[in-house]
């Protein structure tokens, strides 16, 4: 009985340790505490206060009018941009440059994170880091002023060799075909570098006894890096696949913006570029709000979906 009552006794102490320790840690560290509030109230305004916003795509919504007293037409909306002409194309549009970017762009940075991984001057590694780091850091209006003047067909650098060795110039960025293929391959320089970070990151996690029991085993740099490396990273590849599987709806309106033209036309109207031209040009709030709201559920299904697979074929998974 005394020991039951002293067990009674002792439980509203040990209750309270918690909590304390917690009150102790945050005035302990309460700068860092400060160093979040900006972020915490970034997330919060620009992230969950403007979900409000989102009425318009059930108004038929008049500036003049404002959120209130604009009129509630419910799916209306949808049903209007579902029957645009536009929206089908665009939609097409934009599954098809994602999803070749997902195939082109998502396996180089493994590649290169491998590849580096395996250089052993040290110099040469971090210049190389540096190098392919850097096209991340540029913005897409930079890049697409680049690609013009290597790409152009009169006075690109590029075109400007072709035919000093006696060829046609080709037309990079001035014919539908070839304007997907440097669209992708652009996205592949610009991504590649930056992407490495978090595999290389992963890497280095890796424990080196692996390593020496592949060696003992006979196997080569080639077979440790196959056998050893790769399925040590799997989870962080499967985790950003998932991540980017949300993207494939989404697009990067800068991209297409900075990179199209009136020649080639046939793929650069996507759900960003429409929504773009609904929200600002044609002053058509409530149907880019609809068409970004589409967009957002597609790729919230899509990220749900790649996770509950992940997680049937053994993978942590994302959520």
């Amino acid at each position: 009985m005394k020991r039951n009552s002293a067990a009674r006794t002792a439980k509203p102490a040990s209750a309270g340790r918690p909590k304390q320790n917690l009150a102790l840690y945050m005035k302990k560290n309460w700068q860092l505490y400060a160093l979040m509030v900006l972020p915490l109230l970034f997330i919060f305004i620009f992230k969950y206060a403007s979900y409000s916003g989102l009425t318009i795509a059930f108004k038929n919504y008049k500036v003049a009018k404002g959120f209130s007293g604009s009129e509630w037409v419910g799916l209306e909306i949808f049903r209007k941009i579902f029957t645009h002409r536009d929206f089908a194309k665009s939609v097409r549009n934009t599954l098809l440059l994602n999803i070749l970017d997902l195939l082109f762009s998502f396996p180089m940075p493994v590649i290169l994170a491998l590849v580096l991984n395996e250089v052993r001057c040290k110099w040469f590694k971090k210049v190389s880091q540096t190098l392919l780091y850097l096209p991340h850091f540029l913005s897409w209006v930079i890049i697409g002023a680049l690609a013009y003047q290597l790409f152009s067909m009169s006075g690109g650098v590029i075109n400007i060799l072709i035919q000093n060795m006696g060829a046609s110039p080709v037309p990079f960025l001035q014919d539908d075909a070839w304007w997907l293929v440097s669209y992708i391959l652009i996205g592949v320089w610009q991504s590649m570098g930056w992407g490495t970070i978090v595999y290389l990151a992963a890497i280095t996690g890796v424990n080196p006894e692996l390593y020496e029991a592949a060696r003992v085993d006979g196997a080569g740099r080639w077979k440790q890096c196959l056998h050893v490396t790769l399925p040590c990273i799997r989870s962080t590849i499967v985790i950003l696949l998932i991540m980017n599987l949300g993207k494939v709806m989404q697009g990067s309106f800068e991209r297409i913006y900075a990179l199209s033209n009136m020649k080639a036309t046939e793929f650069t109207t996507t759900i960003p570029v429409l929504v773009y031209r609904w929200g600002m040009e044609g002053l058509k709030f409530s149907e880019a709000t609809a068409l970004g709201l589409f967009q957002s559920v597609i790729g919230l299904v899509l990220v749900l979906g790649a996770d509950f697979i992940s997680k049937r074929l053994g993978e942590e998974g994302l959520i």
